[in-house]
């Protein structure tokens, strides 16, 4: 089908969501409700890229009629400037439109629960989960997202044996969701006296936030502790029990299999937000596991390992003797570690989303 064709097959499902989101019976049905608004937002955002892509069309169209047909020398000598200011334009706009129509993964707009976790090497792989973490919250200030720390673990030394934290913000999953997986550090540790490099590795998680609508939990099953939270805050955080502790027994729905999800919440001095937060952790790796299946497809398909659902795959090293930072997904290498490791990551970031982009339009012309 041509892309003219499927717009003009949009432009009628716009005009119909339109009108069914004003509908008060639509408008009662939360989950309805919220499902069509979203897709409203996404076709509007769909038919202003193609309303610039067929302006270009027609503009492209009457400037080469001018050309061809007019006998005035300076009208021509407009139309052939036009023409060859609209004729580069055309093919990008295109792509852009067709990326658009391919089908877009719903999770992209969703908040997420990020885990960072120290993994082999000891003291030196909590100090390099430590510098992710940061690396992660400097470039969430570029991005201007927000993020409230769920629960930690220091390491002995310093940096986390393990972090885990909630990021809100605008399409949060779509921009972070390359960043699962393994990093791989190689350097000196401050403990090494013979300076020989060491390989340490951390783990990162990026999880979709499950909203409420989504998960099913049958809240009279979580058992539910308090217990008196540790660490700085002051004398209130060690004498009241505002920390909670939650455990629930999920049941795979495809295996049958039953397992306990525990999770901890010492975020706040209010034991119910504590509780609240808790609950949405539960939600989010609920959501997460009986989604797992959805990822995998979707990894399955990929030609590159861009989108790989598998998170115990390495997919970047960070070199400190010699500066260097590598994505082994695309082999995109750099120089420099030490802006990237305080925040400038959006490069490794566009260079992902174009591999990706690239795949999937592949994909659309199969």
């Amino acid at each position: 089908m041509d892309i003219l064709e499927r717009i003009d097959g949009l432009e009628a499902k716009f005009h119909e969501v339109s009108l069914l989101i004003t509908d008060p019976a639509v408008i009662a049905d939360q989950a309805r409700y919220v499902r069509l608004n979203k897709e409203y937002h996404d076709l509007e955002r769909v038919l202003v890229a193609a309303e610039r892509y067929k302006k270009a069309l027609n503009n492209l169209e009457e400037a080469k009629y001018v050309f061809f047909n007019e006998q005035d020398a300076e009208l021509k000598e407009m139309a052939r400037a036009e023409i060859d200011e609209l004729e580069p334009q055309i093919p990008s706009l295109e792509d852009e439109l067709r990326l658009m129509l391919l089908p877009q993964d719903p999770e992209d707009s969703k908040n997420v629960v990020m885990e960072i976790r120290g993994g082999t090497g000891g003291d030196e792989a909590s100090l390099f989960a430590g510098d992710l973490f940061r690396m992660y919250t400097k470039y969430f200030e570029v991005k201007g997202f927000k993020y409230t720390i769920s629960s930690f673990t220091e390491g002995a030394v310093g940096g986390f044996k393990e972090i885990i934290f909630n990021v809100t913000g605008q399409n949060v999953y779509g921009t972070l969701k390359y960043e699962s997986g393994v990093h791989r550090v190689q350097r000196i540790p401050a403990t090494e006296t013979q300076g020989r490099v060491h390989t340490s590795a951390a783990t990162v998680a990026v999880l979709p936030e499950a909203d409420e609508l989504e998960v099913h939990i049958n809240e009279g099953e979580i058992r539910w502790e308090t217990f008196r939270s540790g660490g700085a805050g002051g004398q209130n955080v060690n004498k009241v029990e505002s920390g909670v502790r939650l455990r629930y027994n999920w049941k795979n729905p495809n295996t049958g299999e039953v397992q306990e999800i525990l999770i901890e919440c010492t975020e706040t001095r209010d034991q119910p937000k504590n509780k609240e937060r808790a609950l949405s952790r539960l939600r989010t790796q609920i959501y997460d596991k009986e989604h797992q299946k959805y990822i995998d497809d979707i990894a399955a398909r990929r030609k590159t390992m861009v989108s790989t659902g598998d998170r115990s795959a390495k997919i970047r090293t960070y070199n400190y003797p010699q500066g260097r930072i590598t994505d082994h997904r695309i082999g995109y290498t750099i120089y420099n570690l030490p802006a990237f490791m305080d925040g400038d990551i959006q490069g490794v970031m566009d260079a992902l989303q174009v591999a990706e982009n690239a795949e999937r339009l592949k994909e659309g012309e199969l």
